[in-house]
């Protein structure tokens, strides 16, 4: 090997090393804050942790006793009507740009839409939803809540559904078609099939990215300390709840709202966990 060579040689494994050390120190940077939070949270949670937690209602201001009750069947009623409401349209959306709009420049266009709204801050929707439904309406909903999170669950189902439709062989098209099945046929009952861990998947991610919104839903269903299920007034909901408790000069307030954020967090870990099995488990039967 020639000086020249064997110095050049060198010099990139320099680089390379420097490099490795480099990214190995910011991973180890951003793991120590993730763990400190997980930790902090965990901890402090765990310790407000009680069964009265589950079974009463926000205590008012002064009082040591009370739970989360209202906030957390708030947020599972306000959760549950924006992915009802945003995952249908996404998954269309998402069958419309893989199937019909592959090759055409509408649907490049509507991707980039897409993604614009997938990035754009969640509080700039709340604050779409605020003028648009609850100055319209002139007090503030449960119906104004989910329909702001159903704008954050949409972008993030209609991006998994085209790429996992996309991800179909497409033997699987033009086999079925060439049997003469119709094209609504061959989307629902093969596609749709092959391509379902992923949709599914998509949709607990966003699933677990709006349960802990709280900037849409200061705008929208605000909060409410009483026990509510009516969508068309204030709705109790669990994310408002921890920002006011932790805000608050109350020590129990305080507490509560460790519990609570040690719930979302755990809420948020299992649906991560659960979409993880899926992608794992539909990668090994493709395998």
């Amino acid at each position: 090997m020639s000086t020249v060579a064997r110095n050049l040689y060198i010099r990139r494994r320099l680089v390379n090393g420097l490099a490795m050390v480099l990214s190995g120190a910011a991973t180890i940077f951003g793991l120590f804050w993730l763990v400190w939070i997980l930790w902090t949270t965990i901890s402090k949670g765990v310790d407000a942790m009680s069964l009265q937690l589950f079974t009463e209602m926000t205590p008012p201001p002064g009082q040591d006793t009370g739970g989360l009750k209202n906030a957390i069947v708030g947020s599972l009623i306000l959760s549950s009507l924006a992915v009802l409401m945003g995952a249908p349209v996404g998954i269309a959306a998402g069958t419309y740009l893989s199937e019909y709009a592959r090759s055409r420049k509408i649907g490049e266009v509507i991707r980039f839409v897409n993604d614009i709204l997938l990035s754009a801050p969640s509080i700039v929707l709340g604050l779409f939803i605020y003028t648009l439904v609850v100055r319209t309406t002139g007090t503030f909903s449960g119906w104004a809540g989910a329909i702001a999170m159903a704008f954050i669950v949409l972008p993030v189902v209609v991006r998994t559904t085209d790429e996992m439709l996309r991800l179909v062989p497409s033997q699987m098209r033009e086999a079925a078609l060439s049997l003469g099945i119709p094209q609504w046929k061959v989307t629902t009952q093969i596609l749709y099939r092959a391509a379902l861990p992923g949709i599914i998947t998509g949709v607990l991610l966003a699933l677990a990215r709006i349960s802990g919104e709280t900037a849409p839903l200061l705008f929208t269903a605000f909060n409410n300390q009483y026990w509510n299920t009516d969508l068309g007034s204030a709705m109790p909901n669990l994310p408002v709840t921890i920002f006011q408790f932790a805000m608050s000069p109350f020590e129990y307030w305080n507490q509560l709202a460790w519990a609570g954020a040690f719930l979302i967090t755990l809420f948020v870990l299992t649906v991560s966990l659960l979409a993880r099995f899926l992608l794992l488990r539909n990668k090994t039967q493709h395998d």
